[in-house]
């Protein structure tokens, strides 16, 4: 069956200098078998499908593939799938659009700096215990002295991160083998574009692998980074920089308090494909 198809680069501040998503915009009568078999044929980090809403007040239902597993919610997945539907006529019930997913619902909304989500809850928070601080200094091959501080951010992926005292040295680092989902951030020095230099490492069958821009880590680094006074709303994360990309990520907060993460969505391939 031919099915609708979109490869979006999202958070790019240039066109294709972003993270890229695929995005089946019918992946109705799919199963789970042949969605996982697709995301590995990608081999994108994330590879989407979008199915009809269960919950009343969502416009759609999507399910989020990595090409080893299924994610609960990712960030830039939520953006270029929305940008997707949008662009295939999807129009939202209200001012919002609601995107149901195996998370809850993400309210989705368009901005000046693009579209932009609003981080969902965490699932795990609060600091990382000292024998884990030192075994994830090790992972990224830093003196333990390096990590200036470390804080649970997970929103659905697993992030754990933990700040360094600047962007040089995000950008320095070289991992080992890394075993969970790593998101490293510092400040950049002042008259740069943006504030903070970010990073995120995790592991695939063993491997080491580096995200180019990513969602839901910023969507949790942002509460900590907020909450601890370290960062004021708006700002600016850079990140995919040690991979020749240049990812912007744009985070606010709403008067309630919500945080909200922005950035550029563009379609790099349409077309159809055969599921």
């Amino acid at each position: 069956m031919q099915r609708p198809f979109r490869q979006v680069d999202v958070f790019g501040g240039e066109p294709l200098l972003g993270n890229p998503v695929a995005v089946v915009l019918d992946g109705d009568g799919l199963d789970d078998d042949a969605m996982r078999r697709f995301a590995r044929w990608t081999n994108l980090s994330e590879t989407t499908f979008v199915l009809p809403a269960l919950h009343p007040e969502a416009d759609y239902r999507v399910r989020i593939f990595t090409p080893a597993s299924e994610l609960p919610f990712a960030g830039h997945p939520t953006l270029g799938t929305c940008h997707a539907w949008l662009e295939l006529s999807g129009r939202p019930r209200g001012d919002a659009i609601v995107q149901e997913c195996e998370a809850g619902l993400i309210p989705i909304r368009l901005t000046d700096a693009g579209l932009a989500f609003a981080a969902p809850p965490l699932i795990r928070s609060g600091p990382v215990e000292e024998a884990m601080v030192a075994r994830i200094a090790a992972m990224l091959r830093i003196d333990r002295g390096a990590i200036v501080d470390s804080q649970w951010v997970d929103n659905g992926p697993g992030w754990v991160a933990v700040l360094l005292s600047d962007a040089l040295a995000v950008l320095d680092l070289a991992p080992g083998t890394v075993e969970l989902d790593i998101g490293v951030a510092a400040p950049e020095p002042p008259g740069h574009d943006a504030q903070f230099e970010v990073r995120a490492f995790f592991p695939v069958d063993g491997t080491t692998r580096e995200d180019p821009v990513t969602g839901s880590l910023n969507a949790s680094l942002a509460g900590w980074l907020l909450a601890s006074g370290r960062a004021t709303a708006p700002y600016t994360a850079a990140q995919g920089t040690a991979l020749g990309r240049r990812g912007r990520v744009h985070i606010s907060v709403d008067d309630d308090g919500a945080v909200w993460v922005a950035g550029a969505t563009q379609t790099a391939i349409a077309g159809t494909v055969e599921l």
